[in-house]
C-alpha cells in the first residue's frame, strides 16, 4: 500500500455494502486513509500484509488484498476488500491464490486462517475456492463469524 492509494482507499470504505460484514466505519475524510497507510506496520513486523489490488492491463484500482499476522490469534489471515464494480469477476480468487502462494512458498507460513461473518456468503466462497476448509464458529462483538484454515502439505 502507499500514500497514493489513500484517496482509493476513502472510496472503498465509503461504501456502506462493501463494508457491510467487516466490522470497520468508513473513513471520515481521505487524511484518515492515509494515517492507516503511514501506520500500517505489517510489513515491517511480518514481512508482508495486504496489498492493493490494481487492474493488469489498465491499472485501475480494484481494492486490496494480501495475509495478515493477528497476533491476538497467532494466526496469519488472508483477506480482501474490492470496490463493488468489480465483484464477481474472480479478482478476489486469482489476487488470493497469489497471496497463498507468496505465504506459503517466501514466508514459510505453515498455515493461513480466513475469517468472515457468517452471512458473508461471497466471502466464504472465495474461502472454499482456494482451498480452505471450516474450522469453527466464533462470536465476536455480538457477531456470528466463520473461520476456514488452510495449512501447507
Amino acid at each position: 500500500m502507499a500514500l497514493e492509494d489513500a484517496p482509493d482507499f476513502f472510496e472503498l470504505n465509503a461504501d456502506p455494502e462493501v463494508i457491510q460484514y467487516t466490522g470497520d466505519i468508513s473513513f471520515a475524510n481521505v487524511e484518515e486513509a492515509k494515517d492507516l497507510v503511514r501506520n500500517y506496520k505489517q510489513y515491517q513486523l511480518h514481512g508482508y500484509g495486504r496489498w492493493t489490488m490494481k487492474h493488469k492491463q489498465t491499472g485501475e484500482f480494484i481494492g486490496w488484498c494480501g495475509i495478515r499476522h493477528f497476533e491476538e490469534l497467532g494466526d496469519t489471515d488472508i483477506g480482501y476488500r474490492l470496490l463493488k464494480k468489480h465483484w464477481n469477476r474472480g479478482y478476489a480468487t486469482e489476487a488470493s491464490i497469489a497471496c497463498l502462494e507468496f505465504g506459503f512458498k517466501t514466508m514459510g507460513l505453515k498455515r493461513i486462517i480466513g475469517r468472515a461473518d457468517k452471512r458473508n456468503g461471497a466471502s466464504i466462497r472465495v474461502f472454499e475456492k482456494l482451498g480452505l476448509r471450516f474450522e469453527r464458529e466464533f462470536e465476536e462483538d455480538g457477531v456470528l463469524n466463520v473461520q476456514y484454515v488452510i495449512e501447507k502439505d
